[in-house]
């Protein structure tokens, strides 16, 4: 396996990985929580490369915070992080996540699809809408939207994985995103996990539920199998 920091847009730096067998291997854009791309990020990053894909994760907020900060962070810097999401220019932040497809096809992927949590999860979907081509999207508890016009650009399958009790993407909401991609005929496979929260798959979070995190981990690689290498 081979991984290295790359400049993939403008002067933001992500972090690629890639299998020791990359050929035909797909493309991910890995998009990082709240938290941005910290060690945890990256874990996901050499895992999903493990299966045979070439993965970058990108940075959302122009800087690689330490790879410590995580959802345990002070006040202090959780006020930093909240900050930069508050801050996001979203059309900056999509032309970021067109780029890092980009950056994959150059090396090589002939599909591509994109997974993120909380913050990427909805950067995901934001990636979905842009008018880039994917071939598969991943969102875990991610915020959702049911504007049929931008839902209408997918044309791939979507795999939606969430809590049902989160208190911020409520399952009465990610309900209404599925009955929105089934009207538009979108292939999708939407899982609310019961008894467990928000953020549950992030091990250095209080939420962080391993049984439902192992599974939902299989079924993304069970998605991205049929949808990428098949």
């Amino acid at each position: 396996m081979k991984e290295e920091n790359v400049q993939y847009f403008e002067n933001v730096m992500g972090f690629y990985v890639e299998p020791a067998d990359v050929a035909d291997a797909p493309g991910v854009v890995m998009i990082h929580e709240a938290w941005g791309l910290n060690e945890n990020i990256k874990n996901y990053a050499r895992k999903l490369a493990g299966e045979g894909y070439r993965v970058l994760a990108v940075d959302m907020f122009g800087e690689i915070f330490d790879s410590d900060i995580n959802s345990a962070a002070d006040d202090a810097t959780r006020q930093k992080v909240f900050a930069k999401i508050q801050g996001i220019d979203q059309d900056k932040a999509t032309a970021n996540l067109r780029a890092a497809v980009g950056f994959l096809r150059q090396r090589g992927a002939k599909k591509v699809g994109s997974i993120g949590w909380c913050f990427g999860g909805a950067q995901s979907l934001q990636l979905a809408v842009s008018g880039e081509k994917m071939d598969a999207t991943v969102i875990y508890y991610g915020r959702l939207f049911t504007d049929a016009d931008k839902l209408s650009k997918i044309t791939w399958p979507v795999l939606g994985i969430f809590a049902a009790l989160d208190a911020h993407i409520t399952p009465a909401m990610v309900k209404d995103f599925e009955t929105a991609l089934k009207s538009l005929h979108v292939t999708n496979e939407i899982i609310i996990y019961p008894n467990v929260n928000h953020a549950f798959a992030n091990p250095t979070g209080q939420n962080f539920s391993p049984t439902e995190s192992a599974d939902a981990w299989i079924k993304t690689i069970r998605f991205f199998k049929e949808n990428l290498k098949g």
